[in-house]
């Protein structure tokens, strides 16, 4: 595997994701924002914050899988909520969760969490970015 995941004594145990990727490999994926529309274009989860990211990481997992890639793979996130507050963990944790059931995957890669103004249209709540290595 091209990627190794680690927390680094000396820094905290966010729980959501380890806090260092080693990659270790020749091929790198870079995935551009995954937003929640299905692959006919429909956005899924309208004004449902937890159902959007499970749609978002479900599509990032699409992308990965065309590049002969996974979740395992990924060296970082990117992740960019609409007018995020701390009270909307637990929605992002649920999407999360259910997505990584759907996919199978236990890889919790670094990961940035950015409050954004807007996405490209206003029912967009979360768009998620992934970069990935593979050997």
């Amino acid at each position: 595997m091209a990627i190794t995941l680690m927390n680094p004594t000396g820094l905290v145990e966010v729980g959501a994701y380890q806090q260092v990727a080693i990659a270790r490999g020749s091929k790198l994926v870079f995935v551009a924002g995954q937003v929640s529309w299905d692959a006919d274009g429909v956005n899924v989860g309208v004004d449902d914050l937890a159902a959007q990211v499970e749609q978002s990481y479900l599509n990032v997992g699409t992308a990965l899988a065309a590049a002969g890639a996974s979740f395992d793979d990924v060296a970082k996130l990117n992740v960019h909520v609409v007018d995020w507050t701390p009270d909307k963990m637990p929605q992002l944790m649920e999407g999360i969760t259910r997505a990584a059931t759907k996919l199978g995957v236990t890889a919790a890669p670094p990961a940035t969490l950015l409050g954004v103004a807007a996405l490209d249209v206003p029912e967009h709540l979360v768009e998620i970015e992934a970069t990935a290595v593979l050997d």
